[in-house]
């Protein structure tokens, strides 16, 4: 059972909401579980304007089977992403169900990173715009925001770029960089995004192109204050844990089921 802490504003006191994505659930209704989220996840994508031509991937791991992955097919639209279009890749990169085209770039990032990391379920990558310029500076996140302190220690930043990543090796040097945290900034190209859940993974990319943006915007304005080591660390978690992440997802979800009740077919 995992919760989430929340201030109540105003008043001094605190609450804790509990959020257990997981229990209760057999194999086959987990893995329908997620596989709605991953092409809820990947409308949320499109409806934000993270799209860029072909370009972006979010998987999850299948529950039986550790070693493959679901995930969006390439060159279909996030917007007009349903359950059925999901492809079930494997570690090699074989097409194990569905009948359209992996993304060469989303098994070479994405197997490797679950290879690496056991704990992660799901993975998300775009080429969001704000995401993309902030990772033309070659540096990290500052905590300059509550938002951003989610970030605050726990992403890392990988500085070689050598063109579109279609090599596994490629894969697992990014993987290496992200280390035990929940995101990477690749130098050049974007963000990159983890989680125990599709929930959680989404969340944070969602958040941290926004912090991107707002560092933009504040730097371009003036000199930013930074939020002080002790402050952003209470912060981190308080906002920046599994349970918190799945938690921020769930108005999202309820906004895109009721728009696009055609993403279940």
């Amino acid at each position: 059972m995992t919760t989430v802490h929340e201030s109540d504003a105003g008043t001094g006191t605190s609450k804790f909401i509990t959020a257990d994505p997981f229990s209760g659930r057999t194999i086959a209704e987990e893995r329908l579980h997620r596989k709605q989220r991953l092409a809820g996840a990947l409308r949320m994508f499109g409806r934000f304007g993270f799209s860029e031509g072909v370009a972006g991937h979010i998987t999850a791991r299948d529950p039986e089977f550790a070693d493959q992955l679901w995930v969006n097919p390439f060159g279909v639209s996030f917007n007009r992403m349903k359950v059925s279009d999901l492809l079930l890749v494997d570690h090699d990169g074989n097409v194990l169900h569905g009948d359209r085209t992996v993304n060469a770039a989303a098994y070479a990032i994405h197997s490797e990173i679950h290879k690496a990391r056991p704990d992660v379920v799901a993975a998300a990558h775009s080429h969001s715009v704000n995401g993309k310029a902030f990772s033309s500076l070659g540096r990290l996140l500052d905590p300059l925001t509550q938002d951003a302190c989610a970030f605050y220690q726990d992403h890392s930043l990988h500085e070689d770029f050598g063109g579109v990543v279609v090599d596994p090796v490629v894969g697992a040097q990014l993987a290496e960089t992200l280390g035990d945290h929940k995101a990477v900034i690749h130098q050049n190209h974007g963000l990159i995004t983890v989680g125990q859940s599709v929930e959680e993974a989404t969340w944070w990319f969602v958040t941290m192109e926004r912090s991107c943006q707002a560092q933009l915007l504040a730097q371009a304005a003036g000199t930013p204050k930074l939020i002080s080591h002790e402050a952003a660390m209470i912060t981190r978690d308080q906002i920046g844990g599994p349970a918190a992440g799945w938690f921020q997802f769930q108005p999202m979800w309820d906004d895109i089921v009721v728009t696009d009740p055609d993403l279940f077919d």
